[in-house]
């Protein structure tokens, strides 16, 4: 399949394509109403709900009643925010990316916003702390970064999970710096902090968590979700945006959205939450609870992205395949079937890291992540010699890396102290005779030998020496 075209304009990035909601009540509604009527729009909105994709709507009522029947009427637009706080986007993130394709499956337009002006002000949802402010210049690389993560997923979901892309929506990125960079305090203030009642926004519980802590909260977050406001406003003026999806902490920055808009333009809007993401003890993944798995390869690697997920607790992969994937929901069941069968094959873990990690790195970067995992845990010397330089200082982040041109003659001996990967003098020497030294996943322990080009010396010119259990070094041979 041909790559799908992509036109960058400023801060716009489009594919064209030719190219939760309350457990309790939506579950009861969402299948009354499918039941009678398997529309396009409630059979959406069932089949999320039933994934675990979808946790809060607001308004509650009007979108239990309206959302559907909006749905069903034709193309809709819906939009989820980023703030470029870090220059790459999470695993975190990653459920409201999921969601997003999903109503593009179906055929709905969808829009990610950057947040370069409000990553300025920082978000107070879920903090406990102001956010440490970011310079512009800041602001704008991290924002390259989350544009690289979005335009990768946002392909690699066309090109390797929709079988037929005519019938996808439309996907535009934006970047609200692009309207707020003309705008004038006193302008803004007027025009949209009149709209506003203070009894309100104080009673958002993002504000109410914060003005309970010690440290209190500044006058610039405060005014964060005036901003995030103004964001759906614009996308609904513009882009015709009336459904916002974001994470269960941005309940009430949606809620000020809807209350902005109705009063502006007496129209209904509604916002969508998916759940936070958390570990298997709880906490929140991201950036500021120092367990983020990345997006972007640069920070972390397609192997670890795919051990992530291939190392989860047992009783968490059958919710992270409903989840993450697009598996149907009858084939979770049928792998999940075959997990219980035969727990130690893992075969549940395996398809779900492979699914998450071929829509965040696409195939070549599910391919890296197997061979990663062949040559460090299976001892793979056909792996070892199909990695590239990359994969294996991906793979060997703390190992040294060295390029040695190769001497005639050159041993064991010469190999391991080119590599520092023993001591000077007689000790090092020992190390090999006692059998301390592997070169490709094979014991060395003849310090005198002389290396074997297909055995000490791989046909991609590496030299992968271990020395104990966990030492790892590598040689690049120059000459050969």
């Amino acid at each position: 399949m041909a790559a799908p075209t992509v036109r960058s304009c400023c801060n716009m990035y489009r594919v064209k394509s030719h190219f939760i909601l309350r457990k309790t009540t939506l579950s009861k509604y969402f299948k009354a109403s499918f039941h009678c009527s398997p529309s396009r729009g409630t059979g959406l909105l069932l089949s999320l709900y039933n994934r675990g994709i979808l946790k809060e709507s607001f308004p509650e009522k009007a979108a239990q009643a309206e959302l559907p029947d909006l749905l069903r009427s034709g193309r809709q637009t819906v939009y989820c925010g980023f703030d470029p706080t870090a220059d790459s986007l999470h695993a975190g993130n990653l459920l409201a990316i999921v969601g997003l394709l999903h109503f593009r499956a179906a055929g709905h337009d969808i829009i990610a916003l950057l947040g370069g002006a409000t990553a300025q002000i920082g978000d107070p949802s879920g903090k406990t702390a102001e956010r440490e402010r970011l310079s512009p210049a800041t602001v704008e690389q991290n924002a390259r970064g989350i544009l690289e993560s979005l335009q990768r997923v946002f392909t690699n979901h066309e090109l390797y999970f929709c079988p037929d892309p005519s019938k996808l929506g439309r996907v535009t990125v934006l970047n609200n710096s692009s309207w707020y960079k003309d705008w004038h305090v006193v302008q803004f203030l007027s025009e949209v902090g009149r709209c506003f009642r203070m009894g309100t926004l104080l009673s958002r519980h993002s504000v109410q968590s914060r003005l309970k802590g010690a440290e209190g909260m500044s006058y610039t977050e405060f005014s964060y979700q005036l901003f995030q406001a103004f964001d759906f406003y614009q996308l609904h003026q513009l882009h015709g945006c009336r459904i916002q999806l974001g994470g269960t902490d941005q309940l009430g920055n949606i809620m000020s959205g809807h209350e902005f808009i109705h009063k502006k333009t007496g129209e209904d809007v509604f916002g969508l939450t998916v759940p936070l993401v958390t570990n298997s003890v709880g906490d929140k993944l991201g950036k500021t609870a120092g367990n983020a798995v990345w997006l972007n390869r640069d920070k972390t690697s397609p192997f670890e992205f795919y051990q992530y997920f291939l190392r989860l607790p047992d009783n968490s992969v059958e919710g992270y395949l409903k989840l993450f994937t697009f598996l149907p929901l009858a084939e979770v069941d049928k792998v999940m079937e075959q997990q219980r069968q035969d727990p130690g094959k893992r075969i549940a873990h395996k398809r779900l890291a492979a699914e998450v990690t071929k829509l965040v790195h696409g195939k070549e970067g599910l391919e890296s992540a197997k061979r990663c995992t062949n040559a460090l845990y299976h001892s793979s010397i056909q792996a070892l010699e199909q990695m590239s330089d990359t994969e294996l200082q991906e793979l060997f982040q703390e190992a040294p890396f060295h390029e040695v041109f190769l001497d005639p003659g050159t041993t064991v001996l010469d190999a391991c102290r080119r590599a520092q990967a023993i001591p000077e003098g007689p000790r090092g020497y020992q190390m090999i005779k006692d059998g301390g030294v592997w070169i490709n996943h094979q014991r060395a322990a003849n310090p005198e030998q002389v290396l074997i080009s297909g055995q000490h010396i791989l046909s991609n010119g590496l030299s992968l020496i271990r020395v104990g259990k966990r030492n790892f070094y590598i040689l690049k041979w120059l000459s050969m």
